[in-house]
């Protein structure tokens, strides 16, 4: 079964988090990322980037769904 663990570990191989927490039930998962990455981004482009770090988890069907929540440090820092 897939874990939630396995994924962070997906998603810091392939992007600078300085936040990241996913959650899910072994099927679906939901994440909170926080990257420089994404500074000048749309909210579009930066789930296209994710998408991409986890693209073959997602065409071998061993990652079914993520819903994500992709933000700049910046950002994260001015939810207070």
């Amino acid at each position: 079964m897939l874990t939630t663990e396995q994924i962070e570990v997906w998603i810091r191989a392939g992007l600078d988090c300085t936040h990241l927490a996913v959650d899910g039930d072994g099927r679906h998962f939901e994440a909170l990322i926080v990257s420089p990455v994404f500074d000048g981004l749309s909210r579009v482009q930066r789930q296209q980037r994710v998408n991409a770090v986890l693209r073959e988890h997602f065409e071998t069907e061993l990652l079914h769904a993520l819903s994500m929540r992709c933000m700049t440090p910046e950002e994260f820092n001015a939810r207070g």
